[in-house]
């Protein structure tokens, strides 16, 4: 395996692909970039900062506000978390109102441009294992190794309706559910760096698969 690796890890929400990757840049000896948390920090954000007074949110206002916002990715017991202008934001990102918005934040052409930069230097020296949901067809489409994650909606529901409890979040299955479609559909239908599988990208299907299985399953195609 050559060193200065580079992977890339799209897929549909709540298939594993930010536990998963990280712990293959454990194993592996990579960095691993969530860069799902970056557009969630711009989201929570926006919602905090760009809101109309009849709370819409003011994409006008993001896009004027973006140079003053600065994103870093700092490593805290064994991951990297997110800070926003200084404050660390991780578990504020992982609300379902951020959920619910973040791809009508990623949708803009103004935020992708801004991430895309960001999201580019960090991997330029490679060692890196970077998930999201362009990052093989548009963010990194050199990479050594690009893969595409999906499973089941009921099994993507449940994921994530039990990492949502776990966080002492209150929701059910049916609302975790409906989120989870409504942000496929937005994600595979934007103009810009859709959510697409691309034909150089090995298609991992994790409904019936453990995190270690999945894993595994990526690895065996590395080594």
């Amino acid at each position: 395996m050559k060193q200065k690796l580079v992977i890339a890890i799209d897929g549909y929400s709540s298939t594993g692909k930010s536990s998963i990757s990280k712990e293959i840049a454990k194993r592996l000896g990579l960095i691993h970039i969530d860069t799902g948390a970056l557009y969630r920090a711009i989201t929570w954000y926006t919602l905090q900062n760009c809101k109309t007074r009849d709370g819409s949110l003011n994409l006008n206002l993001l896009t004027m506000l973006l140079p003053k916002i600065n994103i870093n990715l700092k490593p805290s017991n064994g991951k990297a978390e997110v800070f926003l202008n200084g404050k660390n934001v991780e578990s504020e990102i992982r609300t379902i109102q951020v959920s619910e918005n973040v791809s009508d934040i990623a949708k803009t052409p103004e935020v992708r441009a801004f991430l895309l930069d960001t999201q580019r230097k960090i991997a330029e020296n490679g060692g890196v294992i970077m998930d999201g949901r362009d990052i093989g067809s548009v963010v990194l489409p050199n990479a050594d190794f690009k893969f595409f994650l999906t499973a089941s909606a009921d099994e993507r529901a449940k994921r994530r309706y039990l990492e949502l409890k776990n966080t002492g979040v209150k929701v059910s299955v049916e609302e975790v559910k409906r989120n989870l479609l409504e942000r496929d559909k937005k994600d595979s239908e934007r103009a810009i760096a859709p959510l697409v599988c691309t034909e150089d990208a090995i298609l991992i299907d994790n409904t019936h698969l453990d995190k270690e299985q999945s894993i595994a399953e990526i690895i065996s195609h590395i080594q």
